[in-house]
């Protein structure tokens, strides 16, 4: 396996060509994070790289070796292991490139130093009597080797508590919804802004899982899970982190990858704060059965069918948190129980009635759940309506305004009368409260915030930011006279997410077409 040095791309964005580069790095033997794509990708990267610097000298300053200092370096290994005693051998090529041997093995696991090289992997089929090589080599070359993307930077943006009505709990936890993208659903040519190997979940699944590990959240929601990556990749995954999981996978499947697979919805938990108490599986495909059994006429009973069976699921889970958050009810042996729902909204935007119907379905489930027991909630997930359609509007206002223009498609009936479609659910949104700060937040990032929030809707600008599409159809909600927000996860602006030849989501640092949205909240009581 050989190694040939071609232009460098950016630490930071790996999709983009490097023009500048910190020697301070390079001295300091930390050279993968010394690649920049611009000045300004360089200033931002400022604060972290001075922390880089100071970690390595100080490393260097207690006898530890960098990577490169002997001339050899770690470049790799063929067992994911560093091979340092290995002599190197450099060849030059036809076109007057050098290439230096890297390695003797059946596979090559790329390391650090051959970022911004070119890997040539030969190959010599060989027999008992030919044991030196039957014909000449077959070579491939692959790319540059880039840079493991860095993660998306994100805080968290404390929230004032003022005006609070009731007490609150000194108890915190944090709950993050995502919508990862199936790999089922990554097709390139749907995602023509995104190269084909930032598409492939064997790039992509380290990016999610590193991201959401980062935010340290207590309680995770996330979308489009795969079943099989839900088996062999997050569950176990996500466990070495600490994390008990659940999983719901939607009604149907396709065939992909030599098995049958769809996607659903996983709900993870850290062990040490929460345990679980019970779980509910919602198939709105058993809810669309109900409700055609209803119907008298065997044409409406198949159109109700046709119209209502999109497999779409919801995973609500009730836990037990194991620290109390009330210290007299703790001492009074009351038990603080939270309700968790996730779930993953039919997304055919002509099917408006179907969203609404589903989301319906839902929140009377919950009220059913409410009516058992006096419970704080939470609603997170993919609910792919925007804000301002009747299925927002029954989520952030607990009905449909009877003139709501959405309420005239409704070829089966299902939404009549207008009326029926409310709730009793308390229900807020999350990010709506940065809105509501006023001048208790007046920091620049806070400001900033604020500019990514549409006023007129209380809702982020985007949570999914496609070629075709970007707008708000991802959403947190909870009930407001049990729980308050305290702080929300930044979100990114426009800028973060459109640079040079990059116009959307996925992209080779962020690794769904969706973002994460993560809220740190409060008891009541």
């Amino acid at each position: 396996c050989l190694g040939g040095r071609t232009g460098a791309f950016c630490s930071y964005h790996p999709d983009l060509e490097a023009t500048i580069q910190c020697l301070q790095c390079v001295k300091l033997g930390i050279s993968a994070r010394s690649y920049f794509c611009s000045s300004q990708c360089f200033a931002a990267a400022w604060p972290e790289l001075q922390k880089l610097h100071r970690e390595a000298a100080e490393a260097n300053g207690k006898g530890k070796s960098s990577s490169g200092k002997d001339g050899m370096g770690k470049v790799g290994s063929g067992d994911g292991s560093s091979s340092t005693q290995q002599q190197t051998v450099h060849i030059r090529g036809p076109g007057g490139e050098s290439w230096v041997e890297v390695a003797r093995t059946r596979s090559y696991t790329p390391g650090i130093d051959d970022i911004g090289h070119v890997l040539k992997y030969e190959c010599v089929p060989v027999s008992k009597e030919q044991p030196h090589g039957m014909t000449a080599a077959s070579t491939l070359e692959t790319e540059p080797v880039a840079p493991t993307p860095t993660p998306p930077t994100r805080t968290m943006i404390p929230l004032a508590l003022d005006g609070i009505k009731g007490s609150v709990a000194a108890g915190k936890f944090t709950l993050l919804t995502y919508n990862v993208l199936s790999d089922i659903y990554a097709n390139p040519e749907m995602y023509t802004n995104c190269p084909r190997w930032g598409l492939a979940w064997s790039y992509r699944k380290m990016n999610l899982l590193n991201e959401i590990v980062a935010y340290r959240p207590d309680i995770v929601c996330l979308q489009e899970v795969q079943s099989d990556h839900y088996e062999n990749f997050f569950q176990p995954e996500m466990s070495k982190y600490g994390y008990d999981s659940v999983y719901k996978k939607k009604t149907s499947e396709v065939y992909a990858g030599g098995t049958m697979v769809i996607d659903g919805c996983g709900t993870f938990y850290r062990r040490d704060r929460f345990s679980i108490i019970k779980k509910y599986d919602v198939e709105f495909n058993k809810a669309a059965l109900s409700l055609s059994e209803a119907l008298s006429a065997t044409s409406q009973k198949k159109a109700a069918l046709n119209r209502l069976l999109k497999d779409n699921v919801a995973l609500i889970v009730v836990l037990e948190a194991l620290e109390p958050p009330d210290p007299a009810a703790a001492a009074a042996g009351k038990r603080q129980l939270l309700c968790v729902a996730n779930t993953h909204i039919h997304a055919n935007s002509e099917l408006k009635d179907v969203k609404l119907w589903q989301v319906h379905t839902l929140l009377k489930g919950l009220e059913k759940i409410a009516a058992s027991a006096n419970i704080p909630m939470l609603v997170s997930g993919d609910f792919n309506s925007i804000p301002g359609s009747a299925a927002h509007s029954l989520l952030a206002q607990g009905r449909v305004p009877l003139d709501h223009p959405e309420l005239s498609v409704d070829p089966l009936g299902v939404l009549r009368p207008p009326s029926k479609l409310c709730h009793q659910l308390p229900l807020m949104s999350a990010y709506t409260a940065l809105l509501q700060q006023g001048p208790a937040l007046q920091t620049p990032l806070a400001k900033k915030q604020k500019n990514c929030m549409d006023e007129a809707t209380g809702e982020p600008k985007f949570t999914n930011y496609t070629v075709d599409f970007h707008g708000a159809i991802d959403y947190m909600f909870y009930t407001g006279d049990s729980l308050v927000t305290s702080a929300v996860l930044e979100l990114p602006d426009e800028n973060d997410i459109v640079r040079k030849n990059i116009v959307a989501l996925p992209n080779a640092q962020w690794s769904s077409d969706h973002i994460a949205l993560m809220a740190e909240f409060r008891f009541l009581f």
